[in-house]
């Protein structure tokens, strides 16, 4: 056990390659191409077959047929008619075919006879500046593994989520291959999983400078008014996005560490235990996101209320200061022959004081009750 543990640490790529990782783009495949077949390897023995000519799938299955291992193919985006001779060759389920070929599929596990479908969803963090209210935060991609007794074959669909440094890293721990199809599996699995954790982490950061601006001490009268609530609601967007990737995810991988599985072997299911637990700290990562994206959103919107009763008291208040002297012009712009002090000398000097002064007055009760 402890020798698989050791195997599994060499395995698992460092966090900091995790989010390099997580930033590059698959360059395995050549557009001119016409074939959607990535790599396509014999491993016997827990080491790769090398020939003198790349192998198609036939001839891969031929010779594990013939002298034992397992033949792991790797395909990006294929056609139904591309992929429908693998099928045929491998006898994959109709209904996984499909799923497989169409992609938007929802993480899952389903046993079928002779193999397992499983599908990933790969997250991908999108780097950026700062967070505006048409920024991606995180973009999607998509892993689908059917595992049999002695083939395993990935289907991959998006931009990212490159599983060549998986199968290199791999290829340098024989004793970890010789498990077989499962120990692929379990691979990728721990491989997507720990990409979760990273784009995690990335998308706190997020969190936490959306959270500081709306919280921020630098206010006028104790509101923040620099957080465009538009720019909350785009990230808890993405942050659904990635709660849908996880959240599906776990029942398979407790099926996987709990139920016994003919094609996965009992040593390396121990291990999927970790991923599981893994991928539930990530789920309840994800969760508090989601929730703690709502109370941002509501505090936000209540600030802007209450900045908005703010502005409207102040306008009210200087409505009412100076509906003083347009009472008291008002009532001398009527012309009258007979009103008071109309042809005393010091009368508009002393109407003038009376109107400040109760401006003044005014003014100094609403700033004392805090209107203004």
């Amino acid at each position: 056990m402890s020798m698989i543990r050791d195997l599994r640490a060499a395995v698992r790529p460092s966090r900091a390659s995790l989010r390099k990782d997580a930033s590059s783009y698959d360059t395995t495949r050549d557009p001119g191409t016409p074939s959607a077949v990535v790599d396509c390897a014999v491993y016997r023995d827990g080491s790769r077959v090398v020939t003198a000519a790349p192998l198609t799938p036939r001839e891969a299955m031929r010779q594990v047929r013939r002298d034992g291992g397992f033949v792991w193919i790797g395909l990006h985006e294929p056609t139904e008619a591309e992929f429908s001779g693998i099928a045929s060759e491998f006898g994959l389920h109709p209904l996984a075919v499909e799923d497989a070929v169409q992609a938007h599929q929802r993480p899952k596990l389903e046993r079928y006879d002779d193999s397992l479908f499983t599908v990933f969803k790969t997250i991908h963090y999108v780097e950026h500046d700062r967070l505006t209210a048409n920024s991606e935060v995180v973009e999607t991609g998509e892993v689908m593994c059917f595992t049999g007794r002695d083939f395993f074959i990935t289907v991959r669909h998006g931009g990212q989520g490159s599983l060549r440094a998986l199968r290199h890293r791999l290829q340098d721990d024989p004793e970890l291959l010789a498990k077989g199809p499962s120990a692929v599996l379990h691979a990728i699995a721990d491989h997507v999983v720990d990409g979760y954790i990273a784009v995690a982490d990335a998308v706190q950061d997020d969190i936490d400078e959306v959270e500081t601006e709306v919280f921020s001490p630098g206010r006028r009268g104790g509101v923040s008014r620099g957080v465009d609530s538009a720019r909350i609601y785009q990230l808890k967007r993405e942050v659904l996005e990635f709660k849908r990737a996880v959240s599906p995810l776990l029942r398979p991988m407790q099926l996987l560490s709990e139920r016994p599985m003919r094609l996965v072997d009992p040593d390396i299911q121990k291990y999927f235990r970790d991923v599981a637990d893994h991928l539930a700290r990530v789920q309840e990562q994800v969760v508090g996101f989601d929730e703690l994206l709502n109370s941002i959103l509501q505090a936000n919107l209540a600030q802007a209320s209450v900045a908005q009763n703010e502005d409207m008291r102040k306008i009210t208040s200087w409505a009412a200061i100076i509906a003083v002297p347009t009472m008291v012009c008002g009532v001398y712009g009527m012309n009258f022959d007979h009103m008071p002090e109309l042809h005393w000398r010091y009368g508009y000097p002393v109407v003038m004081g009376v109107m400040v002064s109760l401006c003044v007055g005014i003014h100094r009760t609403l700033k004392r009750n805090g209107w203004l």
